[in-house]
């Protein structure tokens, strides 16, 4: 099989054994800004027989391609300790070759330059392989052992780097089961399966077969961080491993991995969860009479949600542990759990019905839903039901609306926590758009242009606005006026300001000295502009593109000629549709008589696309960048 692959990989040979051609190659055919290519990666995990430790070997050949490569000969490896035991790591060797003068040369790793740091919880083995330069090759290898199995070792198909073959070997015993987990859209090259009879044999004459696999990935791309994505812990391919059920020789079964039924239950006794929901002695003398005394209705939610995001403030924890509804009240200020589950409280005791969700934000990954992992979860939320109208709630933010999730809440489902009927997936889905809209009105004369700029913001783009706005009034209109440094700002208001509403109104006026080269003119419409790059920039995207929410732009200018001048040419208009309609950009131009109207619209109508779709929005980004910064009408003096 690795000979095989090496016909396809530019003459790298893909095995441990270093070539005279991987000395001579330079470069990497495919990816022509990769700093280093991994051109050999292997794995082999097991149980030993005797000592029943974790034992893993790696391998790994790696082509030095640049400067910022040559950090690739850095390794640092941790190994964790436990109360009574710790793992530790044996036999390293690194080599490092090079080509000089046509001969290979072999600088070896000596054991005087491995070093350890000591830490509370673990040791960091840390070493640097010797001669190192831009065209090496180094290889590396070593072997781990660990007491602790609960997770057996996972193995990273993909990284910082391009890869050529990476190899993972597995024999896990009978008596052991793991729920395994391919994460990432990267497809296995090979996956072979067979079953290796008493692989483990214990003294009373007990034995126990082994699971043998083989997974191998080919022509890896790497990783690359770019807009639009979560956490890459999301996206990077791997295989993970969960202890499930361990049955010991002696015949005892020990089920480590719950069912949601059992999860539930052990929730609801939870004293940092299942204790603090539905307890309406917690929260008796918060509410104010005012509140109290409403009837049931919406609008009752609404001040109970704003009471709490106007009297409560979030400390900047999520975690699970130590909640205290009791003490955030007192002190005023608590995690997500103590503000959320409070907001709970005071929700169901004045009548509503109202359930917790589990979240994991967009920074920490997807949560498992093939078992369940409650370490997944960092957050919570509220789903509250009202005349048969859900809306979602998190009180840890003052600028949002009653119905809106911060941005870091939307990564695209939840556990919905229902102790009575038990609990199940809620997708968190965003049905409105975020829009973010101009309509610009510009009267040109042969001196210089007046106009006024009305802006509207909605969704997370309106959440943004009021934050800026009324931490600092005077900062955010000083920033918008260096925004629009080509314009003299005349007038700046800000609407009818509400720092939970909705939207998010201004309106701006300005002049604008006009540029005559002779008796011409060409005017950008575009006084005020959507986008500064086009953030799609890679060759290809093996990973959804995350916007979080739909959303849309849409600027809408009328320019008025004045007498003296006419329009000699205006810009085409254009119409390109994303795929099943999923997107549109849309621009067009009128002149009527001293009028010229303009329309120009980007709309995302998905809040996630699959990466299919990437080409297609590069597309989209490059003519909607070309039409707001290179559109002109040129208007001539007519006298």
């Amino acid at each position: 099989m690795v000979a095989s692959v090496g016909l396809h990989a530019q003459n790298f040979n893909l095995n441990y054994t270093v070539s005279k051609s991987d000395l001579e190659i330079n470069s990497y055919s495919k990816d022509s800004t990769a700093n280093a290519l991994v051109i050999y990666d292997y794995g082999k995990s097991f149980i030993d027989s005797k000592t029943f430790k974790l034992r893993v070997k790696f391998k790994q050949k790696i082509k030095i391609l640049s400067q910022k490569g040559l950090e690739e000969g850095n390794f640092e490896i941790k190994l964790y300790k436990g109360r009574s035991s710790s793992e530790k790591i044996l036999n390293i060797n690194g080599i490092t070759y090079n080509n000089e003068g046509g001969r290979v040369v072999k600088t070896i790793l000596k054991n005087s330059s491995i070093f350890e740091e000591d830490y509370k919880d673990y040791k960091l083995v840390k070493f640097v392989l010797p001669n190192v330069k831009v065209g090496s090759v180094i290889t590396i290898s070593y072997e781990t052992q660990s007491p602790f199995i609960r997770k057996f070792q996972p193995w990273y198909f993909q990284g910082n780097h391009p890869v050529l073959y990476s190899e993972y070997n597995t024999s896990i015993p009978g008596n052991y089961e793991y729920n395994i987990k391919l994460v990432g859209t990267l497809p296995l090259k090979v996956h072979d399966r067979s079953v290796e009879k008493n692989c483990i044999v214990v003294g009373n004459g007990a034995s126990a077969n082994c699971s043998i696999a083989k997974y191998v990935m080919t022509d890896i791309p790497p990783y690359k961080d770019e807009d639009f994505t979560t956490t890459a812990m999301n996206y990077l391919s791997r295989i993970e491993y969960e202890l499930s059920v361990f049955r010991g020789f002696d015949g005892k079964v020990d089920k480590i991995t719950k069912s949601w039924q059992d999860v539930d239950s052990e929730l609801k006794s939870d004293p940092n969860f299942g204790k603090q929901i539905g307890k309406s002695r917690l929260v008796k003398k918060v509410l104010p009479d005012s509140i109290k005394a409403q009837d049931i209705s919406l609008q009752k939610a609404k001040s109970i949600y704003a009471f709490v995001q106007n009297n409560f403030k979030w400390n900047g924890k999520s975690e699970k542990y130590d909640v205290s509804i009791k003490e955030a009240i007192k002190e005023k200020n608590g995690s997500v759990f103590e503000i959320n589950l409070m907001l709970e409280n005071l929700l169901s005791s004045e009548g509503f019905k109202v359930k917790p969700i589990l979240l994991s934000t967009r920074g920490n990954g997807l949560a498992t839903k093939i078992y369940p992992v409650l370490t997944d979860f960092n957050y919570t939320i509220l789903k509250i039901s009202i005349d048969g109208q859900d809306y979602y709630l998190d009180a840890t933010d003052p600028y949002l609306t009653f119905g809106e999730l911060p941005y870091r809440c939307l990564n695209q489902y939840g556990r919905l926590i229902d102790f009575e009927d038990g609990s199940y997936w809620e997708n968190i889905n965003i049905e409105d758009y975020s829009k973010r809209s101009h309509s610009v009105e510009v009267t040109i004369g042969t001196d210089h242009a007046l106009g006024n700029i009305s802006s509207e913001y909605l969704g997370y783009y309106s959440q943004r606005q009021r934050k800026a706005f009324n931490e600092n009034p005077i900062q955010y209109k000083d920033r918008k006026a260096n925004e629009l440094n080509s314009l003299a700002i005349e007038n700046h208001d800000v609407i009818n300001f509400n720092k939970n509403a909705i939207q998010f109104k201004e309106k701006i006026r300005f002049t604008k000295e006009n540029e005559f080269i002779g008796n011409k003119m060409y005017f950008n419409p575009f006084v005020v502009t959507f986008f500064k790059e086009n953030p799609f920039k890679l060759q290809e995207r093996t990973f959804p593109i995350d916007f979080g929410f739909k959303d849309s732009f849409s600027y809408v200018t009328v320019i008025t000629l004045e007498e003296g001048l006419k329009v000699v040419d205006l810009p085409d208009g254009i119409t390109y549709i994303l795929p099943s309609e999923a997107g549109t950009l849309k621009v067009g131009f009128e002149a009527k008589d001293n009028v010229i109207t303009m329309f120009y619209k980007v709309q995302f109508d998905l809040a996630i696309y699959p990466p299919e779709y990437y080409p297609y929005l590069k597309e989209l980004m490059n003519r909607a960048l070309e039409i707001q910064n290179n559109s002109v009408i040129a208007i001539e003096k007519s006298i």
